[in-house]
């Protein structure tokens, strides 16, 4: 009698062909795969120059200068920290840029939310058009469009927001309230959820406000997860828009801030690191609180068709 194998034991046995016993036998003891052993030394690659930055941080100004780099330290000068954070005013820094940061997500989730649930359920005469519009956005440097921003947003800041101007940290949350890669995400993911919930609730006289905000956004929590960190980490790590509308020290952020204090401490490496690796951590925080919905969110909207 002749054995019939099945599609995964001839999967596994094609993929197995050609490598020695004892190689099988290894490779069947571990978890994932052997190709993956491959990304270690990635990581490792990857890992190196953040590594080399927290060293510096805690290293002596001639430990930092070194080359190659010096990564066992003789003394941990934790008082790198302290002194450069009374070297300027980083907590002024960290303050403007957490407003800047959570307005601008609060914005973006509530504005994009709206638009991408009316591209995705809304028919209306010139909808692709519209949309097709907001997609070729995304396709123009920001270095063509950022003198009209600076003029539409210093007209907007002296004529609607009661004179407030364009050096002002509303002039950095104002440009970015809303964004084309928002709404197409939302919009994507808007449209792989089923509309019998929604036509249900219609049904029973909700009105599209109510659907929107009792079925489609819970529904939706991943992408907003996602489209939140996203915006987050683009707001907190944004330098060139903060470097063309803002003057004053007050009013700075931490990347522009970051960039003045290396100005001032041109040797002082290693409380500029140390000001790095602090400018990081909200950001590390945010990446690990919402990483699990990256996945989920991202394969759910590229599921949908355009």
């Amino acid at each position: 009698m002749t054995a019939t194998s099945t599609p995964a034991g001839g999967v596994q046995a094609s993929a197995t062909r050609g490598i020695p016993p004892a190689s099988r036998r290894w490779a069947a003891r571990l978890p994932f795969s052997p190709w993956h052993l491959v990304l270690v030394p990635a990581t490792l690659v990857l890992i190196f120059p953040f590594l080399w930055l927290v060293v510096s941080s805690v290293e002596t100004s001639s430990e930092a200068l070194r080359f190659p780099p010096l990564l066992t330290p003789h003394v941990l000068r934790f008082g790198n920290y302290s002194d450069a954070l009374h070297s300027a005013p980083f907590g002024r820094f960290f303050f403007n840029s957490a407003v800047v940061a959570v307005i601008t997500v609060a914005a973006n989730l509530v504005l994009c939310s709206l638009a991408g649930y009316a591209f995705a359920r809304f028919r209306f005469l010139g909808r692709g058009a519209l949309f097709a519009v907001i997609m070729a956005t995304l396709m123009v440097p920001f270095q063509i469009t950022m003198i009209p921003q600076f003029i539409i947003t210093k007209w907007l800041g002296i004529h609607v927001l009661a004179g407030v101007g364009i050096n002002h940290i509303g002039s950095l949350i104002l440009p970015n309230a809303a964004t084309a890669f928002g709404v197409f995400f939302l919009r994507q993911f808007f449209r792989t959820l089923p509309l019998e919930y929604e036509e249900s609730a219609r049904v029973d006289g909700a009105s599209r406000l109510t659907v929107l905000r009792r079925i489609v956004l819970p529904l939706a929590a991943p992408a907003l997860a996602t489209l939140a960190a996203l915006t987050f980490l683009d707001s907190w790590n944004n330098f060139l828009w903060p470097l063309i509308a803002i003057t004053s020290t007050s009013h700075m952020t931490l990347p522009l801030g970051l960039a003045t204090f290396q100005g001032a401490h041109q040797n002082e490496w290693p409380l500029l690191m140390a000001g790095n690796v602090m400018s990081l951590l909200p950001m590390l925080v945010i990446f690990v609180v919402a990483q699990r919905y990256f996945v989920r969110s991202v394969a759910a909207t590229g599921l949908a068709g355009t």
